[in-house]
């Protein structure tokens, strides 16, 4: 196999890198056990659950979907659309759902029902009315619901025959217990249904998708295929009408009251020993209310008001309680999101909190300095005296990107590193030396150049800048440069984590100066910086690739500023041609992947978060458009789509392409059969980068 062509076979093949690696990580309450999923090996994309016995230190594989003979091939929409949304590629048991402590598992495989003993390490298919789609174990380990048609499904799991609908809807438009399509893609909730702690009732979203607008998505290699309808709220549009009931196992229903006219987006619910929470924004999500629920009469009290006159953000993880009941949320306070206990921040001005890893007697989140978002730290907050604790890096290690989970006296910690490829997933006992208990095995690939990254921090704005160069590239040598960036809100791209650059070093190696940067917009610097693209997608985020360019070419004579091209997928790929349509004098060629041509084509709450509703600020979509900039295309640009997408539908790049045309514009357009957002098959992933890497050859040399 050639240089050239083994980095993406390999990565399609183990879907970059990640079969086999430990995943979706929950420890019991009593920190006996670590349940987790992983597949069997580098190329399996069969996903199976596994335990990690603390005491003991073994691992054992408890639900192997192979041994359960379930075929995963044909999986119901539901269970389909929930993958998409969750960015899920992996087939097998791809999530799971356990009770209070740990003993019973359950996950929907191939729309059956699989019930594991994590304790004794068995599993079975429970014979419940299918398709089953996002099922949920009780706490106290009794009774199981799950989604069957839009309906709400219970069952006793001693007693499979008990199975029964509890809440369903005639209207083929109402779905209970699911997720809507924004709260998944957008607002990070991916549940629909929350189980009471005493196992008799169930907090429950209705979902009423009568008055979205319709979109149809069509197969065009299959014309004798009808068109699948989407209920799409586009910004500007009716969204999803979503309500909240208190559901009993007798069938009874209270709904949860709040005014859903002022307050139309339910952003998070839950229900801990202290009753049920729900997270409520109003449609400019300029507030974020946190509302107790009396789950007898469904009245809500508000316990949590928070406003700013640009928006509010909810950290993944909060709202939620402490044991002794104090509310835990996160709020931008002083130019930084901090960590508020009752009311009070309990974290400093310098620390940018990122998320809310465990609430129990304390808490465990992570946590960036607000001027190096390359970093990610594991902290821990407990009451008494209320000190921080930093648990990473431990003595002895580099900076890094950290993650967690916790369950009682046990936390979890995944690191990645430039040091090493991939990430290590360790048990810690959670006490003063943060003993190490056991490491869970990973099975992944690792590529055969691994990457070597410089990260700088340039210019004014200390732009977090990662630059990659070929292998044994003479000092004298110009290169051309390919810019690789995301650059929006929500993701980072320039990491201390060796594995987010395989891509990039693999480009690097074809004979390319690679950089990647942050700018403005992207997570983890502070309100401000979040907040420089309100009303503009475009202008500070393109200003920011460029500027941090011009920094690392001052100090890289190798970089020839004559040839530089720039690649990207969905916000990376609208920045991609945004960068040759506005500054074709800075940027000579774009490969633009799946991008937002026209933000009013966007979803509601996404788009109108950054550029408010399209009638009362056109001119702030019309400066984010693309397509008024077809006319100034003069260098090669080519635009690739799937098909098949679902999140940002094909009619973005077509509309641009017709745009173009009619402006006399060349450029490509490279369809995606069958394809959505992910592009993760594997023929697909292959075969895209070596096409891409033959534009750049042929435009920037």
């Amino acid at each position: 196999m050639s240089t050239t062509d083994s980095f993406p076979r390999q990565s399609a093949r183990t879907q970059r890198f990640t079969l086999g690696a430990p995943r979706d990580l929950t420890v019991a309450d009593d920190g006996r056990l670590v349940a987790f999923l992983r597949s069997g090996g580098p190329e399996d994309p069969v996903t199976a659950l596994w335990v990690l016995d603390l005491p003991e230190g073994t691992e054992r594989c408890v639900a192997d979907p192979r041994a359960l003979h379930a075929d995963d091939a044909d999986l119901p929409d539901a269970e389909r659309a929930r993958r998409e949304r969750a960015r899920e590629s992996a087939a097998g048991i791809t999530a799971y759902a356990t009770d209070a402590a740990h003993r019973v598992a359950v996950a929907a495989l191939a729309g059956q029902l699989v019930v594991a003993d994590l304790r004794a390490g068995t599993a079975r298919l429970l014979e419940v009315p299918g398709p089953v789609v996002d099922p949920r174990v009780d706490p106290t380990g009794r009774r199981v619901s799950w989604v069957r048609d839009r309906a709400l499904w219970v069952a006793e799991l001693d007693e499979p025959a008990s199975a029964r609908p509890l809440a369903e809807d005639p209207s083929p438009d109402v779905t209970w217990g699911l997720a809507e399509f924004i709260a998944a893609e957008e607002m990070d909730r991916h549940r629909g249904h929350w189980w009471s702690p005493d196992g008799t009732a169930l907090l429950v979203a209705r979902v009423d998708e009568s008055e979205v607008g319709r979109w149809w998505i069509a197969d065009p290699a299959r014309p004798d295929q009808p068109p699948t309808e989407v209920a799409y709220p586009a910004a500007g549009t009716t969204d999803a009408a979503v309500t909240a009931w208190v559901v009993a196992l007798d069938g009874s229903r209270t709904e949860v009251r709040w005014d859903r006219g002022a307050l139309p987006y339910l952003a998070e619910a839950t229900w801990d020993r202290h009753g049920p929470l729900v997270a409520l924004h109003p449609r400019d999500q300029q507030a974020l209310e946190v509302r107790a629920v009396d789950p007898a009469t469904g009245a809500t009290t508000p316990i949590w008001v928070d406003t700013d006159d640009v928006w509010v953000e909810r950290a993944p993880g909060t709202p939620a309680r402490l044991d002794d009941g104090r509310l835990v949320v996160c709020a931008d306070r002083d130019g930084t999101r901090r960590l508020l206990v009752d009311g009070e921040a309990v974290t400093p001005t310098d620390l940018h909190v990122r998320s809310v890893a465990h609430v129990g007697t304390s808490i465990v989140f992570t946590a960036n300095p607000v001027d190096d978002a390359t970093v990610l730290d594991v902290w821990r907050w407990a009451p008494g005296g209320g000190e921080l604790e930093r648990l990473t890096p431990r003595p002895g290690e580099g900076p890094g990107v950290h993650g967690a989970v916790a369950g009682g006296d046990v936390v979890v910690i995944r690191r990645s590193s430039l040091d090493a490829w991939g990430a290590t997933v360790t048990a810690h006992r959670l006490d003063a030396d943060l003993a190490p208990l056991a490491t869970v095995g990973s099975v992944a690939a690792v590529p055969e150049r691994r990457p070597e990254v410089r990260i700088a921090h340039l210019g004014s704005r200390r732009l977090a800048t990662a630059l990659l160069l070929p292998a044994d590239a003479p000092a004298d040598r110009k290169l051309p440069v390919l810019l690789d960036p995301y650059g929006g809100p929500h993701a980072q791209r320039v990491v201390a984590a060796q594995s987010a650059f395989g891509t990039s070093q693999w480009f690097a190696d074809q004979g390319y100066a690679v950089v990647v940067v942050d700018g403005r917009g992207t997570p983890g610097r502070g309100s401000a910086w979040e907040r420089a693209v309100r009303f503009d997608l475009a202008t500070p985020v393109l200003e920011d690739q460029l500027d941090a360019l011009d920094a690392l070419a001052a100090e890289e004579p190798r970089l020839d500023l004559d040839r530089v091209a720039i690649r990207g997928w969905s916000f990376g790929g609208y920045l991609a041609a945004l960068a040759v349509l506005r500054r074709p004098d800075r940027v000579h060629a774009a490969i633009a992947g799946a991008p937002v041509t026209e933000w009013r084509l966007y979803d509601t709450f996404y788009t109108e978060r950054y550029l408010g509703h399209p009638d009362e600020h056109p001119e702030a979509y019309d400066r984010s458009s693309l397509l008024p900039l077809a006319e100034r295309l003069e260098r090669p640009l080519l635009l690739v789509h799937g098909l098949a997408d679902d999140n940002v539908v094909a009619a973005h790049t077509l509309q641009l392409s017709a745009r173009l045309l009619a402006a006399g514009r060349p450029h490509e357009v490279l369809p995606l059969t069958g394809v959505t957002h992910m592009a993760s098959q594997e023929d697909v992933a292959e075969n895209l980068l070596l096409l891409q890497l033959d534009f750049l050859r042929r435009t920037i040399g």
